[in-house]
């Protein structure tokens, strides 16, 4: 899932992918609207907000939004640098550092809730950039990882593509039609699991305030278990072929 890459990536590793960092992502987007009132997953609504306040003359509100920006674009330097870095070593282990890196971040501001930090008046800020950074990592290992084919923390553009996809498909010759269906539904899984995550995300916040998004930090974890036991399935199964081969 995060491990194969070029050739070695198969459409299932991108569904995998997709299915469950999309859903990290409508969790965390409306864990952050509820908590923060803040769009966590994407910097458009920022751009805009930044230049509504800066016409405005409200400078320290406008500052404001445009940290949130700088957020998200350090998260997915930071992201591009380490793997970048780790790839030089280990290519295959080199999505790793960014992922931890997203889980303690997350798991922070989950744990935060319950300490008197909570009470600081920049506190909301705080919590703004940090989940705002954790989504900039996260964005730009899915990107890097998928090379391009996924990405999980917006759908502005991904229903563009998908409104040209289904044009597509209505319009074309069927030799086109398998490779279409297999990206409309991508897509679809993409969509689904930002909405379920968000909905669900939404609902436990009203019991578990931001302590939510331990279950985020979960589906991670349980994401990098799953890619080692799959890496380590099929490697005990390419030396037992090996093996019997000889």
């Amino acid at each position: 899932m995060f491990r194969h890459r070029g050739k070695g990536r198969t459409y299932q590793h991108n569904l995998k992918l997709a299915s469950l960092l999309s859903c990290v992502a409508g969790m965390v987007n409306s864990i952050g609207v509820f908590s923060v009132h803040t769009l966590t997953t994407n910097v458009t609504g920022h751009f805009a907000y930044f230049s509504e306040q800066f016409f405005l003359e409200n400078y320290a509100s406008a500052f404001t939004f445009l940290l949130y920006i700088f957020a998200f674009l350090s998260g997915a330097f930071v992201s591009g640098l380490v793997m970048e870095l780790a790839a030089r070593r280990q290519a295959h282990t080199s999505y790793m550092l960014p992922l931890v890196i997203e889980i303690a971040i997350l798991f922070a501001v989950g744990l935060s809730s319950l300490s008197g930090i909570r009470f600081a008046p920049v506190y909301s800020k705080w919590v703004s950039v940090a989940l705002l950074f954790s989504m900039g990592l996260q964005n730009a290992l899915v990107t890097r990882v998928s090379m391009s084919v996924v990405r999980t923390t917006h759908l502005t553009g991904l229903f563009t593509d998908l409104g040209i996809e289904i044009s597509q498909l209505l319009s074309n010759s069927t030799l086109q039609r398998p490779v279409l269906l297999k990206s409309i539904f991508l897509k679809l899984m993409i969509i689904a699991g930002f909405f379920t995550g968000g909905i669900t995300g939404g609902w436990l916040y009203q019991y578990f305030t931001l302590q939510t998004l331990f279950l985020p930090v979960t589906i991670l974890l349980f994401a990098v278990w799953y890619d080692k036991m799959m890496f380590r399935y099929y490697h005990l199964k390419r030396k037992l072929r090996i093996k019997n081969g000889a």
